[in-house]
């Protein structure tokens, strides 16, 4: 299956990428938000070790929604404070009501991996839950309150930096990893990416509208002992920033390629502080993007907007019937018959990719990619601006370097990566190969007369 959408204008690219862009016409921006927190009683996302449901709420959980424009298609962008975006058949759904509602083309949907969210699947023994329901629902209506508010923007992007993680596989001089979950005397480790990287939307009077900031590291400051929802540290960064803008614009988490990357205060217990921990994680992150999101002059350009979604197909890593008894061993019998369905021998990856502007370049990965992916996306995209988006429009476990494939560790060689080895880089080169399309450097048509 491939799933190409594009705007305005038609540039036949090699077969079978399809292109479009918009030209001569000014960005139009809307955004809007929405709380979509489930109520207590629902299993959590992201620990196998913890015990019980979710008994409250720490902080809401929220979807966030910005809607761009040119000409006349339309792309939704949705974040959410949640472990993993929703399944194929609720993106789809989704999909369908915001081009119904809204007319939008295509609709990109990210997740910040926060541990403290309710459990999302791509398939339910016994239906979707309600409160899966009731927030995409939600979502739909949010799009169509962001695309009804839609005003001419002005674009501008900054980078950063800031440590508030590390990388938590330990290379040791034997060869063999080892897991370091927290590292609160800030021992610096590697790889590791501290670039946080922000892209500023203004209206056409230059007063903010946007702000969206992209960092890699996993929210997982509270531990299995937390049985509230939280946004953990991502939701302390969003309101660090919005109260510093005096809550006009709305900000927006866009997680990056953390796969072994850890918060420094990871797993804290709740009685040692964990929202203390969580709180000044957000604010350190926060407070470096208001200071790069100040100083970014916006402007305006002729729009252009080129996106595609693309399946990849890959094949399972493991033998199926050891996989399955992974998942047993791990999850337990119920969770394991849950998780199992979505999970086949031949795997369909969507990847997707945006280009606004021919200049600000995003990388979408189903599933969560190790840190050097992110570092290398950065270096060899064609354009100044280059943001990798983990957690995009499907989960399929970790995407681990060859390298780290093979020197094992966790997120590298067990149950929670399925997907063969190998499967990171294509998508890499996946994107770089769109986005040379997109610019028009790439064509189906060949050059020159010595053939």
């Amino acid at each position: 299956m491939l799933r190409v959408l594009a705007v305005g204008l038609c540039l036949w690219l090699s077969a079978p990428v399809l292109a479009q862009s918009v030209k001569g016409v000014p960005l139009k921006a809307g955004v809007a938000k929405v709380d979509i927190t489930p109520p207590p009683g629902v299993p959590m996302w992201g620990y196998a070790r913890r015990k019980g449901t979710a008994t409250g709420t720490l902080d809401p959980l929220l979807a966030r929604v910005l809607v761009l424009e040119a000409g006349s298609k339309r792309l939704a962008l949705v974040t959410l404070d949640l472990g993993r975006p929703f399944g194929p058949a609720s993106l789809e759904q989704l999909r369908s009501a915001a081009g119904k509602s809204s007319g939008i083309s295509y609709v990109f949907v990210t997740a910040s991996h926060t541990h403290s969210g309710p459990v999302v699947l791509d398939e339910y023994a016994s239906g979707r839950p309600a409160w899966e329901a009731a927030a995409l629902d939600k979502i739909a209506k949010a799009i169509e309150e962001a695309a009804g508010r839609l005003a001419e923007a002005r674009l501008g992007t900054g980078k950063g930096t800031t440590y508030i993680g590390h990388n938590r596989l330990r290379q040791n001089p034997d060869g063999t990893v080892t897991w370091f979950e927290r590292n609160p005397t800030l021992v610096p480790t590697s790889p590791f990416d501290p670039t946080v990287s922000v892209l500023r939307i203004d209206g056409a009077d230059g007063q903010p509208m946007a702000i969206l900031v992209n960092y890699a590291t996993h929210p997982v400051v509270f531990g299995p002992d937390n049985l509230q929802y939280s946004a953990d540290f991502p939701g302390a960064m969003v309101r660090t920033v919005e109260k510093a803008f005096g809550a006009q614009p709305i900000c927006f988490f866009l997680q990056g390629a953390p796969g072994d990357i850890n918060a420094l205060y990871a797993v804290t217990p709740l009685e040692q502080d964990a929202v203390k921990m969580c709180e000044w994680s957000g604010r350190h992150l926060g407070e470096e993007a208001v200071r790069v999101a100040k100083a970014i002059p916006t402007e305006s350009a002729e729009a252009t907007l080129d996106y595609s979604e693309d399946i990849l197909r890959f094949h399972l890593r493991w033998d199926p019937e050891k996989f399955r008894q992974g998942l047993i061993a791990i999850f337990g019998q119920k969770a394991s018959e849950e998780f199992a369905p979505s999970i086949k021998q031949e795997l369909q990856l969507p990847v997707s990719t945006v280009l606004i502007n021919k200049r600000i370049a995003i990388l979408g990965m189903p599933g969560e990619p190790f840190v050097d992916f992110q570092i290398d996306w950065r270096a060899r995209c064609p354009v100044p601006d280059a943001f990798l988006v983990g957690y995009a429009n499907g989960y399929h476990g970790y995407f681990p370097t060859i390298r780290a494939c093979s020197l094992a560790g966790y997120g590298a060689a067990g149950v929670t990566t399925w997907v063969e080895p190998g499967a990171g880089e294509r998508m890499v080169i996946h994107g770089l190969v769109k986005m040379y399309e997109m610019l028009g450097k790439l064509t189906n048509v060949p050059v020159g007369t010595d053939f």
